[in-house]
């Protein structure tokens, strides 16, 4: 009966410790480390994060405050993925020198290139300042008194903490505003490009391949960190130094298998785990299948003209790519939500949360949560919509009316500003749109138009649209607009805007394209804005109650906060999954799906002449596992956007990949994570070793590296 009931223990532990979670480092002692422990886990804690002593949260820095990245060597060596990367490869890219076709590679340290602007950041140390944060909040009943009084402390609270010249002081709200934590931070300013595959091994698959699995690209690249002579933060010099850093990571090359533990150490960037039933629902049923709606018919249009002229599908390649990738993540969120029956599950929690809320005898204080939320919701629907399409619509998909936009904010900069701060906008407008009219097609784009105004004219609330958009005829429409206006056009939008303010505000203001975005814009900001934000303001109050009463009536320790870019700690196990009926994905791929999935001169999945002679002769050199080269695996970690580059870590804390994506079926593990169908997807580290030493023979960063084999 014992064992019986220490199997039982046992299997419940585990099944929790498959629930996701994005956990704090500096708060895994208790639950948390039980839970690594029972998956496997052979460290402690204090290895983890320690502020005394080095630990992985000194080989783990924010990467350009988008993504993550690691520490790999003692001279400051750092990995990410390619497509962090990418904007610092691309700008260094030329025709003679095509780093993105080709890759780069730096073969001695002098070769490396420096980046403007890119930066890393270490967290030195992490505090909690609740009570600091919140003083002087208690008797406030206005929520945008407490709110502007919590602001203006953690500005006190921010300049006044103890911390070092070279370092700052963030502090960031979780679990709502229920909690604040103070990061001490370091920020390295002088980061440098080291090597690249060509993106036809760091992208292969592209937008095709794109949130699914099975997956097969070569997702990284490799910068290091340059410091002063005091090994401190500086600006970029010939006279800085690698940095010396207090922890770097050793490299497992032993592999994976099926239910090895992993964690993954990085910055996801926001989820919204803790929302109601309705607020699902609401996604689910109404705002994704608007946004999904509008992108698929932008997309349609580019992609019909992008086929069939090769000199737009450069011109639209990024844009196309960019619009494409969360027109699919929320088509597999959506459809996550409803495979994994999260309203009703959500609903059955919401009925057991009532009930600890009655047997606490607290109903005077969270009694009427979930009628408030309900009441909310239904309030702030018709808003949230319009919302959405006039950000899809205006503001991301119609070049015309994006671009239009910014020159409505122009217009509203003198009258709120004056001349001066209008000119100096306009003078930085008129360089800018020069980069961005390269790019634009008014022929796409007037089809884009055509498709994307007609349903903003049918699908947003009647009560929000301008008279210019009542019963349009949206093709007549896009012909008066593309025919007509001067923001088709860099050199007529320049005549536009030439001169003082008084004559430029009159050229806009006579200019079709201008007049529709104005229209458009002012019946948003009147009728629309404000309402929404009136109700999110008092939604956003009710979720902080929410997350108050779950952190009082639970009292198991599951509760992690919503990701907010902070560093945090993700743990499961190496597992494959089953999507739908009748299909079962195992957990790894290999080289032969490469050379399966190979299209001779096609953008997404052609190869490298080298790889395939690599790959020929199985020159896999020691990263081989039976004979096969390893790429990609996924696992059960909880992951989202912001931890791409993110260390995937063995038992004892080695590197063994490199977290780049999530699979398709599982996109919702933002809102609600379900442990069937949620798996984050990283780059075998063998492959990125095998791609640096055989296919780019960079003997010199190999040489760099702590290769390790924690298994035998």
């Amino acid at each position: 009966m014992k064992i019986l009931k220490l199997l039982l223990f046992f299997f419940v532990i585990q099944m929790q410790a498959q629930q996701g979670g994005m956990w704090i480092p500096s708060l895994l002692q208790g639950m948390n480390e039980k839970e690594m422990k029972s998956l496997g886990m052979k460290m402690s804690v204090k290895d983890i994060y320690d502020v005394n002593q080095s630990s992985l949260k000194d080989a783990v820095p924010h990467f350009n405050g988008g993504c993550t990245s690691e520490v790999i060597s003692p001279k400051g060596l750092i990995l990410t993925n390619h497509h962090c990367g990418f904007g610092a490869i691309q700008k260094h890219s030329t025709l003679e020198h095509d780093y993105l076709t080709n890759g780069f590679w730096a073969y001695k340290m002098e070769d490396e290139l420096p980046n403007e602007n890119l930066v890393v950041t270490f967290i030195v140390k992490i505090e909690d300042v609740t009570s600091k944060v919140l003083e002087g909040t208690a008797n406030l009943t206005s929520e945008a008194e407490k709110q502007k009084k919590i602001q203006d402390n953690i500005s006190v609270l921010s300049a006044s903490l103890p911390k070092e010249s070279w370092q700052e002081n963030k502090i960031r709200t979780f679990y709502e505003g229920n909690q604040y934590m103070l990061f001490v931070t370091e920020t390295f300013k002088d980061v440098r490009l080291v090597g690249a595959p060509p993106s036809s091994i760091g992208k292969f698959g592209s937008d095709t391949d794109n949130w699914v699995w099975p997956r097969h690209n070569g997702d990284f690249s490799l910068f290091r960190i340059y410091a002063d002579k005091n090994n401190r933060p500086a600006t970029y010099s010939k006279d800085n130094i690698p940095y010396t850093p207090k922890h770097f990571l050793p490299i497992s090359l032993d592999g994976v298998k099926d239910d090895d533990f992993t964690m993954v150490f990085g910055y996801p960037g926001k989820t919204n785990e803790y929302l109601p039933s309705v607020a699902i629902a609401q996604i689910a049923n109404e705002l994704n299948p608007a946004k999904i709606e509008i992108r698929d018919q932008a997309l349609k249009v580019a992609d019909g003209f992008m086929r069939k002229d090769n000199a737009i599908k450069i011109q639209y390649a990024s844009k196309y790519a960019s619009i494409a990738n969360y027109w699919k993540k929320w088509i597999g969120e959506t459809q996550g939500l409803k495979k994994s029956d999260a309203v009703a599950i959500k609903k059955n929690q919401e009925i057991a949360f009532q009930e600890k809320v009655v047997k606490a005898g607290k109903q005077a204080e969270y009694g009427n949560l979930m009628t408030d939320f309900d009441k909310n919701y239904a309030e702030i629907a018709p808003y949230a919509l319009a919302r959405d399409y006039f950000s899809e619509v205006v503001l991301r998909n119609t070049e015309l009316l994006s671009g239009g936009y910014t020159l409505y904010q122009l217009e509203q900069i003198y009258y709120t500003k004056g001349e001066q701060a209008f000119t100096d906008r306009k003078n930085n407008l008129l360089n800018g749109l020069a980069g961005y009219y390269k790019d634009f097609n008014p022929n796409v784009d007037q089809k884009v138009f055509e498709q994307l105004i007609q349903l903003y004219a049918t699908k947003v609330p009647a009560a929000f649209l301008p008279s210019q958009l009542v019963n349009i005829n949206a093709s007549d429409l896009a012909t008066a607009i593309y025919g007509q206006s001067k923001l088709v056009d860099y050199n007529s939008l320049k005549t536009l805007l030439t001169g003082d303010s008084k004559t430029v505000l009159a050229n806009l203001n006579s200019d079709k394209g201008y007049i529709l975005v104005k229209n458009i814009s002012e019946k948003y900001l009147k009728d629309v804005a404000p309402k929404y934000e009136e109700i999110n303001l008092k939604i956003s109050a009710l979720q902080r109650t929410y997350m108050k009463a779950q952190l009082e009536l639970n009292n198991d320790g599951r509760l992690f906060p919503d990701a907010n870019s902070t560093l945090r700690v993700t743990y499961g196990k190496v597992k494959g999954y089953a999507p739908k009926d009748g299909t079962i994905y195992t957990s790894k791929t290999y080289l032969d799906g490469i050379m399966e999935k190979y299209i001779p001169g096609d953008y997404e999945f052609d190869v490298p002449a080298k790889l395939i002679d690599l790959y020929k002769t199985k020159n896999y050199g020691p990263y081989a596992e039976n004979g096969k080269m390893p790429v990609c695996f996924i696992g059960t970690n909880h992951t989202t956007g912001g931890n791409s580059g993110s260390p995937a870590l063995d038992a004892k804390g080695n590197l063994i990949g490199l977290n780049f994506d999530r699979v398709w079926e599982g996109t919702m593990s933002d809102i609600y994570y379900d442990p069937s169908i949620c798996r984050n997807i990283m780059v075998d580290v063998r492959y990125i070793l095998f791609i640096m030493d055989k296919y780019a023979g960079a003997n010199n960063l190999i040489n760099e590296l702590k290769l390790v084999h924690p298994k035998k």
